[in-house]
């Protein structure tokens, strides 16, 4: 009789298993509380932030829609930007504005100083950013440029990677987007004789301005009530 292979052996050790389950070898075991750590702050804005430095990333927090031009103007000055790569109808309004250069055309992307985008979601507790292909700036968006700038609110926080899920199922519950990414700072690498290098894979900067939506909601409150 021939010899069973490995794969043979392993398979019928499945097979047996899943015939004569053995009970759990230890009792009282929790299955259903989080493995992992609470953050260190109840604020998820903190946590973001935090974690999203920490990888390389640079965070603005902005209080005004007004804040957040200022600050883009002054980055896009800094950096003597000729040509911005933008898909999005409010953030290329917003640099009509400013009086930035911008293209929205996907031929030219790779031509471009830099790109401001929108996204999905922001996740807490990992500092990253959740892209995905169904946006307006496509799969282009946050990859060619060098440099790549997010415009994001506070509602767009969610704490965990399940809650990022969940969110992008009840955003298209029919169909998915064919790709999903998760970005956690700059792109590096440290294949080539261990040593880091930024910008190998994608933009070597990336910003993120996030505008405070209570901060702008209670503005305009304040303005109403003057009113």
């Amino acid at each position: 009789m021939k010899e069973s292979t490995s794969k043979e052996k392993v398979l019928k050790k499945v097979r047996d298993a899943l015939v004569n389950a053995m009970p759990p070898p230890y009792d009282g075991v929790d299955l259903e509380s989080p493995v992992l750590h609470p953050p260190h702050t109840p604020y998820p804005e903190e946590a973001f932030a935090a974690s999203f430095s920490e990888a390389g990333g640079k965070f603005v927090f902005c209080q005004s829609v007004h804040e957040m031009a200022t600050g883009i103007q002054a980055l896009l000055e800094q950096r003597n930007l000729k040509m911005i790569f933008c898909r999005e109808t409010f953030i290329a309004d917003l640099l009509n504005e400013l009086g930035a250069p911008h293209t929205g055309e996907t031929g030219k992307a790779h031509e471009c100083d830099a790109a401001v985008t929108a996204c999905e979601a922001l996740v807490a507790r990992h500092g990253s950013i959740l892209f995905s292909s169904r946006q307006a700036c496509g799969r282009r968006g946050f990859i060619v440029a060098p440099l790549h700038i997010v415009v994001a609110t506070s509602q767009q926080l969610v704490y965990d990677l399940t809650d990022a899920f969940k969110l992008m199922h009840e955003r298209y519950p029919e169909k998915l987007p064919s790709m999903i990414s998760l970005v956690s700072g700059p792109s590096r690498t440290a294949d080539i004789e261990k040593t880091l290098v930024l910008g190998a894979h994608g933009p070597g900067e990336l910003f993120l301005f996030m505008l405070d939506v209570e901060s702008v909601e209670e503005d305009v409150r304040e303005k109403d009530e003057a009113l």
